[in-house]
């Protein structure tokens, strides 16, 4: 009964880990590339493999989560969960200690985790996976002949056939246009205007923690900012405390309204706001691009002339480039900040009153 229960938990948890994925695999991508950054493994050929090291890790969790589910092969199925497990805690492991990526994408944009939490989950999963290997540790050792092959496999192969072709389904939905289920903030139908007074009602605080040393002593002290202001003694002359520079923290203080939409930042060449312009308007039209020297120039041409043919609008072409659009009024954002917003290379958003009542791959956008 507890060994059953338990081999369900943890199967259902890595299933719903990779159908979260499996929906936005082309997001989960994105977070793969972090890794080869060279901030953190630098290793920038393996960048252009993201995606496809998405798929094979997703489709790991997922078809070992269902095995594991219906006991398949539970040997193997467990040893290959095990590896998987001490593989991410690694990554996460390292993301928490080097602080390198916030953000492991585990549970995709549905659930987000900390590092370390992240870290905590995976070795919570690896424990509940080696006890299940104490727990089925007689079965594991019997050998499979015909007699002791379950009786149901034609069954299992169906529904294994059937998950499979779902799964594959939703993944090619999301890679080709976008994700069926969309766990973003930009999902049509925010109001990015409602959004951006939530943030600004509701900030996040943070204080400085400066890093003193004592010249005389060598003792090293942690000191809000606060503190270091109102006590003297760190700053008055004389004072054998000095700020070891580089040291200085940030530290939230106080979480405040947590939204992607505090990002969407869009600024002309010049460095010009344009943000307030784009939300009040009554309809704007903005063309996104994250990789602009990735783009087809025909499809850009398409593009271009789709958007300046809606007079009713104002139309944007946002970028990490200023010179990438040739028609319509170039706009300037953070590329991290635009792959949260776009999922393909173009990418078209379409506000009213800034409100996303449309978005859309630009190859589906001119079709």
């Amino acid at each position: 009964m507890i060994k059953g229960l338990l081999r369900c938990i943890i199967a259902i948890i890595f299933i719903l880990s990779g159908f979260v994925k499996a929906v936005d695999l082309v997001g989960f991508s994105f977070k793969m590339e972090e890794y080869f950054e060279p901030s953190v493994f630098d290793m920038p050929f393996f960048v252009k493999f993201a995606l496809l090291f998405s798929i094979i890790v997703v489709v790991l969790e997922l078809w070992l989560g269902f095995m594991l589910l219906v006991k398949f092969k539970l040997k193997l199925t467990l040893s290959a969960l095990t590896a998987l497990c001490v593989f991410f805690g690694f990554l996460t492991f390292y993301s928490a200690y080097f602080n390198v990526v916030t953000d492991c994408g585990c549970f995709g944009d549905a659930i987000k985790f900390t590092p370390w939490e992240s870290f905590v989950k995976d070795i919570i999963l690896l424990v509940g996976l080696l006890i299940l290997f104490i727990l089925y540790r007689k079965e594991l050792g019997k050998k499979v002949t015909t007699s002791t092959q379950p009786k149901n496999n034609k069954f299992l192969s169906i529904a294994f056939g059937i998950f499979s072709v779902m799964m594959i389904y939703i993944m090619v939905q999301g890679i080709m246009n976008e994700p069926i289920i969309d766990f973003r903030d930009y999902k049509i139908g925010t109001d990015l205007k409602t959004e951006k007074e939530k943030i600004t009602k509701s900030p996040s605080e943070y204080k400085t923690f400066y890093s003193l040393k004592n010249s005389k002593t060598g003792e090293v002290l942690k000191v809000n900012q606060d503190d270091y202001i109102n006590q003297t003694k760190y700053w008055e002359e004389g004072s054998p405390w000095k700020i070891e520079e580089g040291k200085n923290e940030s530290k939230l203080i106080k979480e405040g309204y947590k939204s992607e939409i505090v990002k969407f930042k869009i600024e002309d060449p010049t460095g010009i706001d344009l943000t307030d312009e784009i939300i009040n308007a009554p309809k704007a039209i903005l063309v996104f691009s994250y990789h602009p020297k990735e783009i087809s120039a025909v499809l850009l041409q398409k593009v271009e002339a789709k958007a300046n043919s809606d007079k009713t609008a104002v139309v944007y072409g946002i970028s990490t480039i200023p010179t990438t659009f040739k028609t319509i009024k170039n706009a300037m954002m953070d590329g991290t900040a635009i792959k949260t917003i776009a999922r393909s290379n173009p990418f078209v958003l379409t506000l009213q009153h800034g409100k996303i009542i449309d978005k859309q791959p630009a190859k589906n956008y001119v079709d």
